[in-house]
């Protein structure tokens, strides 16, 4: 297989140095990448699009330019939220836990979002972690006070070197998720819990500090551990996760360890709805569910986030939305030109784009298609950015959507056999550099006519094919599935969903 071509390296901007660096791995050629992942208490909302959209740009970008990605995203299912929301309605925290995992997985799959390479759930991460704690205790850096267990910010090295706060300013609320009375059992207003004691009806583990459950930042020091060992690559997260979380995060790990914690921070910016934070006590509150089903179309959704660039604040507006759905009409048109119209071009039988992460094919013929690849891989070079990789999308789109519009009006193609050649290598590469970025062909059929009995009986077919080999007829089913506009999920254990896009 043969390499992109990348004259310059790629460069990222680490949010521990607050420069753009070149990307150096632990090891050439590959990539330990965590991303901290959701609390498991409602349904996600825009910011998390925003988040794992991004991140998913990032990890297909590293596969394409044939990095081994190892990527792990956690679950955070038990927390105070968890615990309210069971408490409100009359549930436990595992079911809530299983109902919005469930719900996240749903969301995830229709962004097109590929699932993480492992998602651990803190739950099953508890020996880890009091593993962790005393360690820290043994190093004198934890301590524990009626029940708790604390980390003692005095102990850590560079303690803000991420976030840049002095922990000599006292703050309220320093260590992010507190309760009351929580700030008199502590030695510095910036000391965090790694272990809190659970009140009467809580669900708890047994400890050496007593009946309790992990604090927040200790379960993602300990999954990182677990999975990876001392060290990652990248770890990522929303911006409003830099304090406290991730510099609590640093600060236990490297204490622990005597080691970096990763040698690369990423953080997206936030999401804004008419200028105004998103927030539910404003009102402003949109989950990603309520707008997919309100006829945003994931695809629109997804190229609306990479119009900015993943460390700028994304305002969300109607008008806006509305321009992307406008752009994404036209892209869409040109990328589904070949599946449409590639028997009446002359083109024969068009491949379907396999399964997962896009991989690099080759370079394209011709010195303009090649100009045009290289631009999109000096702009995702260059901090991932997204926007410019999205302009050479539109400028492959242009002669593409135009034959489109013409055939998709019952018109001739009338064009010499030369210069049809040169547009279906234009497709080709159109389509894979989408690929790249996630964005794939859009049905605008109605899936209504599609019963589900019909759909049950093609997902038993392709995993009839499956079990045979025949993969070229499994993604045949599953291509015809996705042209009608119904999306197969494919779970651990063999097992396929599916829902209507």
């Amino acid at each position: 297989m043969e390499s992109p071509i990348r004259p310059l390296p790629l460069r990222l901007t680490n949010s521990l140095s607050n420069r753009t660096e070149d990307f150096e791995p632990l090891e050439a050629g590959k990539a330990m990448i965590y991303c901290c992942g959701v609390t498991v208490y409602d349904l996600c909302h825009l910011g998390h699009a925003r988040s794992y959209i991004n991140w998913d740009v990032l990890r297909r970008y590293l596969i394409w330019s044939n990095y081994d990605v190892t990527f792990v995203q956690n679950y955070t299912d038990v927390d105070d939220k968890i615990l309210n929301k069971a408490n409100s309605e009359g549930s436990t925290m595992e079911d809530v836990s299983e109902k919005n995992i469930k719900a996240f997985e749903i969301d995830m799959a229709r962004l097109h979002i590929l699932p993480a390479d492992k998602m651990p759930r803190a739950t099953c991460c508890i020996p880890g972690i009091q593993t962790l704690i005393k360690e820290l205790e043994t190093k004198g850096a934890a301590y524990s006070s009626e029940g708790d267990v604390y980390f003692d910010i005095s102990k850590a090295k560079n303690y803000g070197q991420l976030s840049g706060r002095d922990p000599d300013e006292q703050q309220q609320g320093a260590s992010g998720r507190t309760k009351e009375g929580e700030e008199e059992r502590k030695r510095h207003p910036f000391d965090f819990a790694l272990w809190k004691k659970t009140k009467d009806g809580e669900p708890g583990w047994d400890s050496p500090w007593g009946r309790g459950r992990p604090g927040w930042h200790i379960e993602c020091s300990a999954m990182v551990r677990e999975e990876f060992g001392k060290t990652i690559d990248i770890h990522l997260g929303g911006g409003d996760l830099v304090f406290p979380h991730h510099e609590n995060e640093i600060a236990q790990s490297e204490t622990a360890n005597e080691a970096q914690l990763a040698r690369v921070w990423m953080h997206n910016g936030m999401v804004n709805v008419g200028g105004t934070k998103m927030s539910k006590s404003l009102g402003n509150f949109t989950t990603i569910r309520a707008l997919l089903d309100s006829g945003v179309s994931a695809m629109t959704l997804r190229l609306f986030v990479l119009q900015a660039h993943y460390r700028k604040p994304l305002d969300f507006t109607a008008e806006a939305l509305e321009a992307a759905s406008t752009g994404w009409k036209g892209l869409n048109a040109a990328i589904g030109l070949g599946d449409r119209h590639g028997k009446s071009l002359g083109w024969g039988s068009v491949s379907p784009l396999a399964d997962g992460a896009a991989t690099h094919q080759g370079s394209p013929r011709g010195e303009e298609l090649q100009g045009l690849e290289q631009r999109f891989i000096n702009a995702m070079d260059d901090d991932l950015n997204s926007s410019g990789a999205l302009a050479v999308l539109f400028d492959l789109a242009k002669p593409l959507r135009a034959l489109a519009n013409r055939l998709d009006r019952g018109d001739a193609a009338e064009l010499p056999a030369e210069t049809l050649d040169k547009l279906a290598s234009r497709w080709n590469l159109l389509r894979n550099l989408a690929a790249v970025i996630g964005l794939r062909q859009e049905s605008e059929s109605s899936t209504a006519e599609v019963d589900d009995a019909a759909i049950e009986a093609a997902i038993e077919a392709r995993r009839a094919a499956k079990a045979a080999k025949n993969y070229t007829e499994a993604d045949g089913i599953r291509d015809d599935l996705t042209a009608k506009g119904i999306e197969l999920i494919d779970k651990p254990g063999g097992v396929t969903e599916w829902i209507r896009r």
